[in-house]
């Protein structure tokens, strides 16, 4: 049975790829500096430079989580047509929005009780979601069913990695990740810490770093030492508005190992606002996340 794949905004996907996979990825709504927005979902047609010299200059962007309307206005007509559906969100640790994708399933049942509806847990953000909505448009390829691909992807969620710096610890603080006290000696000391989306798709600190190379170097060390045969899998960089940062990133990425496919996008809005400019991620398959 044909099954439809959705994500959202939150998963960093570019226009190339959401058309290539016919991935449908529902709208972010957003306030910045008091006038309303909608951000599509694809990161290439979004001003990014833009976006991030407004965060630079003290700009405030308010997000959020995406509600049960938008998702039965999207999930139903694919249900009518006779598809299931599979959903690929950002972790319920850092969001509600799971919780909300939820919801409208439950509802659904009623309406199609001879329907599938699967919602998958990333416990992650920005291309973690997206990694796994391109596994999930394979899976649909190769042929298997809603139910056999969701829980293919429930698996490979506790083996998706993801480990990204900070350039300026008060985004972090804004949002609660770190307290005011702490921002203010890491900046200070230069410190940059490494984080990463732990097994219970909480984003914490993973180490500190002293000095933005010395982290760049520390998320290039978990590729190294983690990655589980990146020949035939794909990687991903996502980047605050640093492109030559991320460019450095590839290049170490690839005389590591070199990946099946290497995508280097700008960091979308979202969780952009929360980790500020200078952001740099990088997100890949390894062994189990403990």
């Amino acid at each position: 049975m044909a099954f439809t794949v959705f994500t959202d905004g939150c998963s960093n996907l570019p226009g190339e790829l959401i058309k290539r996979f016919d991935i449908h990825v529902l709208p972010c709504s957003y306030v910045m500096d008091g006038e309303p927005g909608v951000y599509e979902g694809d990161i290439d047609a979004f001003d990014t430079h833009g976006y991030y010299e407004k965060l630079r200059k003290g700009s405030e962007m308010k997000t959020s989580l995406l509600n049960v309307s938008l998702f039965l206005e999207h999930f139903r007509p694919e249900l009518k047509a006779g598809n299931d559906v599979i959903y690929v969100g950002m972790s319920s640790g850092i969001s509600g929005t799971i919780q909300s994708a939820n919801l409208a399933k439950e509802q659904l049942k009623t309406e199609f009780p001879d329907r599938t509806v699967r919602i998958v847990d990333s416990l992650g953000a920005g291309f973690g979601p997206g990694l796994l909505s391109l596994r999930a448009a394979e899976l649909s390829m190769e042929g298997k069913n809603a139910n056999e691909a969701a829980d293919i992807l429930d698996v490979e969620v506790g083996r998706l990695l993801q480990f990204f710096t900070v350039d300026d610890l008060n985004f972090l603080k804004r949002t609660g990740r770190v307290s005011g006290p702490t921002a203010a000696i890491g900046t200070v000391l230069n410190i940059k810490p490494l984080l990463w989306g732990d097994p219970t798709g909480h984003i914490v600190a993973y180490t500190k770093c002293r000095g933005r190379q010395k982290s760049m170097d520390a998320i290039i060390e978990q590729y190294r030492t983690k990655a589980v045969d990146p020949q035939n899998q794909r990687v991903a960089i996502s980047h605050g508005d640093c492109p030559e940062d991320a460019a450095y990133i590839a290049k170490r990425v690839r005389e590591i190992a070199e990946p099946k496919e290497l995508i280097i996008v700008p960091h979308e809005p979202f969780t952009g606002a929360h980790v500020g400019p200078g952001m740099l991620a990088l997100f890949f398959f390894g062994e189990e996340r403990k």
